[in-house]
């Protein structure tokens, strides 16, 4: 994957691109990390828009890419790196919007979820495979975004929901058509970024204070869970079925 990031008018656009799935690769997840690290740092920053170009959002982990590597040492690196970039794009002094253009599944969830809102194509849809793949993950960020039992369901059966349905829920802030996405984001940025600063990122920092959910801790235990299941070898089972094509999945 290729992440970059280009600053204009304070405004700072980070891009993934990573053919043909923009499936997220651990070295580029810290990448991701770093990135939002250094713009923290940037106090005359005003807003950030994280997107993607080609074909999806996020389609999560790059699951051939762990599968290359013996033992769990790459596991719990993707693990780490997750953890990290989830919350310092969380943390960031200047509010985050995400601009999915087409699905989101997996990891995806836990980005979009630590941005403070979501501009959508009509294309985009969001889910959790994770149960596909022998593990867990970002269902702490899911539920910021759907119903409880919505959560379930999705979180059980690996069903996507619409971005028409999100936005019914009131998790995505504007739905667009594809090639109206990127205007909309940076229309939102720039409502922002006319703002006072103080004032925008004292708000932001309140945002986050008074955030009932804890994603960063309950990432964690699903972390914890996913361990166990590769320690048991269920894990690694789906995964290579995955690869190999063997797996049947209806959705």
């Amino acid at each position: 994957m290729t992440v970059t990031c280009k600053i204009e008018n304070n405004i700072a656009e980070v891009v993934m691109h990573h053919p043909p799935v923009n499936a997220i690769t651990v070295g580029d997840t810290w990448k991701l990390n770093d990135i939002f690290l250094d713009l923290a740092k940037m106090d005359d920053l005003r807003a950030i828009i994280l997107t993607a170009e080609g074909k999806g959002f996020n389609a999560g982990i790059d699951i051939k890419e762990m599968q290359s590597v013996k033992g769990f040492e790459h596991l719990i690196g993707s693990g780490e790196a997750c953890y990290a970039a989830f919350n310092t794009i969380y943390q960031s002094p200047a509010p985050v919007i995400a601009a999915v253009n087409d699905f989101c599944m997996g990891l995806g969830i836990g980005l979009v979820a630590s941005c403070d809102m979501i501009v959508a194509s009509t294309k985009a849809r969001f889910g959790l495979p994770e149960v596909d793949n022998g593990s867990l993950g970002c269902a702490s960020h899911l539920a910021k975004l759907v119903p409880p039992m919505k959560l379930r369901e999705m979180s059980l059966t690996c069903k996507p929901a619409s971005a028409a349905e999100l936005y019914a829920w009131g998790s995505i802030a504007y739905l667009t058509e594809p090639d109206q996405l990127m205007p909309k984001a940076r229309e939102l940025a720039a409502q922002m970024a006319k703002k006072q600063l103080p004032a925008v990122r004292f708000a932001k920092a309140a945002l986050n204070h008074i955030d009932v959910y804890e994603m960063h801790t309950n990432y964690r235990l699903e972390q914890g869970y996913t361990y166990q299941l590769n320690i048991q070898g269920e894990g690694g089972k789906a995964r290579n079925a995955f690869i190999e094509g063997t797996r049947i999945i209806t959705r």
